[in-house]
């Protein structure tokens, strides 16, 4: 259900592969999880290239036929996908999805916890629960209207209409948009560049993207404090910062 595929010791691709349209079980949810925590745990984590199999399907979201036929899995598989929706949050490294086909209901909350988005031109992005008797996670709700604007958000959830992957780049939903045969090899090429940056800096953003609309002010200056005593005193980033002055230095030369 999960192919885990190691491209360097800096990248990861993790491939949803439950044919025919990559649902979401309650198996394969908890198999994403614990595959994210057990590669965020390593000392030099790796960027993450979430992907479905095939052409048609990055995910079709949740298994509606799983909950229809086991009665008592329902609120265990949220319980889960809640999890999964947290671990993705707070994945400290670059975390790329590549989408081909549809990523709707479920697919769609992964989609919008990704720090870039590369779709192929057929790609469909939508939440049709509201349609078929579901409701999404309510923290993928709040990270649709963090995402997307509270407007949009209400748009996709209240209609339950997908979108074109163009309609999707033009709300923010994605960032790139390529043909079909580009998806994985511009989505490498973005993660390896995303790697390459200071992973500790890299963090520091994600947690403050993810804890600013919930803080004070006073908590936000503490926080900026916080990392700024941190990164002054790191010799990687003095490194950094000595590096730009002498590019500034031999610009005034020149």
């Amino acid at each position: 259900m999960l192919r885990i595929d190691r491209a360097s010791p800096a990248l990861v691709r993790m491939t949803i592969d439950r044919p025919p349209a990559n649902a979401l079980t309650l198996d394969l949810i908890q198999a994403l999880a614990d595959a994210l925590v057990r590669v965020g745990e390593e000392v030099e984590a790796p960027a993450v290239i979430l992907t479905g199999a095939g052409q048609r399907f990055f995910s079709a979201g949740g298994d509606i036929r799983e909950i229809e036929t086991q009665a008592d899995v329902a609120l265990p598989r949220m319980r889960v996908f809640h999890h999964l929706l947290t671990v993705l949050e707070n994945y400290r490294c670059p975390l790329l999805c590549a989408v081909n086909g549809y990523a709707v209901g479920g697919a769609l909350e992964l989609v919008l916890y990704a720090d870039y988005v590369v779709a192929s031109e057929d790609a469909r992005f939508g939440f049709p629960e509201i349609n078929h008797g579901l409701l999404p996670a309510a923290k993928g709700m709040r990270q649709a209207m963090n995402r997307l604007g509270r407007r949009l958000a209400e748009r996709l959830l209240y209609s339950g209409e997908l979108v074109s992957a163009p309609e999707a780049q033009a709300m923010g939903l994605v960032d790139e948009v390529v043909p079909s045969q580009d998806v994985q090899d511009r989505a490498r090429v973005v993660a390896e560049a995303l790697r390459l940056k200071d992973m500790h800096l890299f963090a520091a953003i994600k947690r403050t993207f993810n804890d600013a609309p919930l803080m004070t002010d006073a908590q936000l200056e503490a926080r900026t404090l916080s990392d700024m005593q941190d990164y002054l005193s790191r010799a990687e980033t003095a490194a950094a910062r000595e590096r730009f002055l002498q590019r500034k230095a031999r610009q005034t030369h020149d």
